[in-house]
Formats: C-alpha cells, structure tokens, sequence
C-alpha cells in the first residue's frame, strides 16, 4: 500500500463518495462573488451541484435572463475555479 498525503487521501475519499458534489458546490459558493461578481452573489439564492449540472437559483427575473446568456462563461470559469472539468452545464432556475 502506498503513501499518500492528507490531501491525496482526501481527494481519493471524495472521487469514491457522494460527498463530493456537495464539498465543490461550497468551494463554489465561497468564490462565486469572485467568479460572478458582486451584484450576481448578492441576489444568488442558492449554488448547488448534482453530477456534471450546476443548478444556480435567483429569484430576480433579469439575473435568471442575464444567466442564460452567460452559461458557457460560468461553465468555464467555474471548472477554473474548481481546477478541473466538472461542470458541463448549468441550470438557471
């Protein structure tokens, strides 16, 4: 058996359980004022993360059509934020 670092072994837990979809969406949520800015965090309901989906939710009906708009950006710029290619796509509800 070989020797792993905390990280690893932590990072080797999260790829075999359900947790990791929920360990993402809050690294998410603690930079989505950075990735989105200050106006988009301010009014975003909720980040959450199901698979290779990326559910954002808002109650402000020209944010949710500004959203639209932004999908392929917000898709990239969060597997940046997340240092891998997880989101492939992005619901706005």
């Amino acid at each position: 058996m070989g020797e792993y670092s905390l990280s690893e072994a932590i990072q080797q837990f999260l790829k075999k359980s359900r947790l990791k979809g929920s360990v993402q969406a809050l690294q998410i949520t603690d930079v989505w004022e950075e990735i989105m800015g200050k106006t988009v965090a301010k009014y975003t309901e909720s980040i959450k993360i199901y698979g290779d989906k990326l559910y954002v939710t808002t109650a402000v009906a020209p944010l949710k059509q500004e959203l639209m708009f932004q999908k392929e950006k917000i898709v990239e710029r969060v597997n940046e934020a997340l240092g891998e290619k997880i989101i492939r796509e992005v619901i706005i509800q």
